[in-house]
This record gives structure tokens, sequence and C-alpha cells, in this order.
């Protein structure tokens, strides 16, 4: 039996629930520019995220490779996915 991963932070698990829904969508992993579009941000922060979300036994993935993300949560530990905040939007 495998360890549980840690516990994630609301970004990641942020990330993790657009990884999961995009799946869903698609049939098929998300690039790095799906990520990026989605939560507008650079492809430095969305690469390091995935690097972060890999580390911590969140996802695999293989290098060089394009969507070759795969969740390794149980899918009742997926938080729901929620719109980002347009840049420049007050809470």
């Amino acid at each position: 039996m495998t360890p549980m991963p840690d516990r994630f932070t609301e970004k990641q698990g942020q990330y993790l629930a657009f990884i999961d829904s995009y799946i869903t969508m698609y049939d098929r992993s998300p690039s790095e520019a799906d990520l990026q579009r989605f939560f507008q941000t650079t492809p430095p922060t969305i690469h390091q995220m995935v690097l972060k979300l890999e580390e911590k036994g969140f996802i695999s993935r293989v290098p060089g490779q394009a969507r070759s993300i795969q969740l390794l949560l149980e899918p009742d530990e997926i938080p729901r996915l929620k719109r980002p905040r347009a840049s420049g939007q007050n809470k």
C-alpha cells in the first residue's frame, strides 16, 4: 500500500481540480499551455507547480512527453474546481 500524499494547498488543489476536470471533459491530460490559459499565469509558474505536484506525489508525468500528466489521487480527494478571479478583481 502506498502512503497517502501530503495535504495540498488550496492553490495546488485547484490545479489538481483543473487537471481532473480537463481529463473528464477531453479524455486526455491538459498541456501546460492549457493550465496557463485557465489560471492566467506565466509558463515558468505553471511548470513549477507541475513539478511541485509531482514531487508531492499528487501527479505523475513523463518529462518531455506532451499531455502525460496523470492524477495519483482518488476522485473524492480532489476539490471542486472554482473559476479563477480575473486579474485586478477584488475578493
